[in-house]
């Protein structure tokens, strides 16, 4: 059981850094870059990224799996010194989630919702999509993810740490 548990919760830590890496890009280079850019390539670029970024690999062993696997690994550490680290980075993982479906997601649907960037007014659909509020809260998940990565390292630490006292 020791050895599903730690997998799991390496896997937990690992799905997790990989998310908070893909939150952090878009706060630091992903979204400053389109910031700089006029209205069509935005609309166009968003749209495009968004639509490619929602694959099985993506939502299902990053979104999702970080969550469902921090929650795996706590169930399987009950009564264990790290069980508390890792039911806040669960915390943590599912308060970006709240965030996302709550206000990305819906900014992003919108987004591609305004149409082809060819036919439709992009600047009216640009100021719509409201880049600051998808930003902000993009950097809220960003830092929570981060957090939730490091608790979750810690745990392995402590598990380990555990695995070699008598």
């Amino acid at each position: 059981m020791n050895g599903l548990r730690v997998a799991l919760l390496l896997a937990a830590a690992l799905t997790t850094g990989l998310m908070a890496g893909v939150y952090v890009i878009y706060s630091n280079a992903f979204m400053p870059g389109l910031g700089k850019t006029d209205d069509k390539t935005f609309v166009g670029a968003f749209q495009a990224v968004d639509r490619a970024i929602l694959n099985p690999l993506f939502l299902g062993l990053g979104f999702l799996g970080s969550l469902v696997l921090t929650l795996v690994a706590g169930l399987l550490s009950l009564g264990e010194d790290a069980l508390a680290w890792i039911a806040i980075a669960f915390v943590l993982n599912l308060i970006t989630v709240i965030i996302t479906i709550a206000i990305n997601v819906p900014l992003n649907d919108a987004l591609k919702a305004a149409g082809d960037p060819d036919t439709i007014d992009v600047t009216a659909a640009r100021t719509a999509f409201n880049e600051a509020r998808w930003s902000s809260y993009n950097l809220i998940r960003s830092v929570l993810s981060t957090v939730a990565f490091g608790l979750l390292a810690w745990s392995l630490y402590l598990t380990g740490k555990s695995a070699t006292q008598p």
